[in-house]
């Protein structure tokens, strides 16, 4: 029985179960902690108005663990089921991107994407790591904000969304071009349309990048940005740390080597093919092909320059970031928080659960909060 309780215990520690202490707090969750400059209007004339940025976070019961949460989004995640509209959008280089539209629910009819007179608010979503349209938690944001009645495209990485890699140019964690183009390109076409943009994971360190090298210059409305790695080398050195850390490096590696596959021509000619095989980490991979493409000196080199934390000060529209502090692959100790307070555009919004990206709630976990 001894050993028994011993093992439960050190079980419960490893996957960092809290439901002893949901259970504890009477399955009520556990506040949002907002952090932003005391002046803040961004604060006091939208965000103080917002209750779910005041009320309580509770994660589903039977997922009450970052890791199951991470787990069960990237294996199932129960995303709504609708067909995007694709939109295909070459841009300067002669890479192409897939722009996958949902609109508004009382324009899914229409025969153009979008009329270029509508003033119907327009949101743009940059999904994370070898993550397309067809993610779970992209499906989600997008399908809820379209009920909202607002219209939604996602822009997808080049060579993802089944979509070839069409010149010698690859995305990576700090690439704002063709996140700028997309939305200038946008803007031009659609410029009655308010418009604003979510960046989820490594695509949240490439918008905050983007606003802070824009600063007044973007046309975006506004931004936010959602389980941010901040600081790819803190969080380099953080997913290395602990074994189940490196269950995701690994992972995370893999995904990318399967993502090199389906463009071995191009890499194979572009980067190191041979090291990209081997490779059993993000880190690895980054020095064989994405330091090579992208011409940085090391590794290093190019997550300090494309570290989004470096850019915060910088950011001059309204943007929400929100981060789990559990959250498995991108640490709490990348969070820039005195940047973010500093910034009268920034509220940064932390939950104690979460995981990454896997905010689910409810008995069914048939949404995120």
């Amino acid at each position: 029985l001894a050993a028994l309780v011993a093992v439960s215990v050190l079980a419960y520690r490893f996957v960092e179960l809290h439901v002893i202490g949901d259970l504890l707090r009477g399955l009520r969750g556990r506040r949002v902690e907002l952090t932003f400059h005391p002046a803040s209007e961004i604060y006091h004339c939208v965000a103080s108005k917002c209750r779910s940025l005041h009320g309580r976070y509770l994660a589903t019961p039977w997922l009450a663990s970052p890791h199951l949460q991470t787990l069960f989004l990237g294996i199932h995640g129960r995303p709504p089921s609708f067909t995007y509209k694709r939109q295909l959008y070459t841009v300067r280089d002669g890479g192409t991107i897939a722009l996958d539209w949902l609109l508004a629910f009382d324009l899914e009819d229409a025969d153009e994407i979008i009329s270029k007179d509508s003033s119907t608010p327009l949101l743009v979503v940059v999904p994370g790591l070898t993550s397309d349209s067809d993610a779970a938690y992209a499906k989600h944001l997008v399908h809820s904000m379209a009920r909202k009645g607002w219209n939604v495209v996602v822009s997808n990485h080049r060579g993802l969304g089944g979509v070839s890699i069409t010149s010698d140019c690859l995305y990576n964690g700090g690439w704002t071009e063709d996140v700028r183009e997309v939305i200038n390109y946008l803007h031009r076409k659609y410029p009655k349309a308010p418009m604003f943009c979510v960046g989820t994971s490594i695509g949240a360190n490439i918008l905050v990048k983007y606003l802070g090298e824009e600063g007044e210059s973007t046309p975006l409305a506004g931004a936010a940005s959602i389980c941010s790695p901040w600081d790819l080398v803190v969080c380099d050195r953080f997913i290395s740390r602990k074994l189940v850390q490196r269950f995701y490096d690994k992972a995370l590696a893999f995904g990318l080597k399967g993502y090199a596959k389906l463009h071995q021509p191009v890499l194979a000619r572009l980067a190191n093919w041979e090291g990209i095989k081997k490779s059993r980490s993000i880190r690895e991979f980054d020095h064989h092909a994405t330091c090579i493409v992208a011409k940085y000196e090391t590794v290093d080199t190019y997550y300090r320059r494309c570290s989004s934390a470096s850019f915060v000060g910088n950011v001059s529209v309204p943007l929400l970031c929100i981060s789990a502090l559990d959250d498995p692959l991108c640490t709490r100790e990348a969070i820039p928080w005195d940047e973010c307070r500093a910034n009268k555009n920034i509220v940064l919004a932390t939950t104690q659960n979460g995981g990454h990206l896997a905010f689910f709630q409810g008995l069914t976990a048939g949404k995120l909060w």
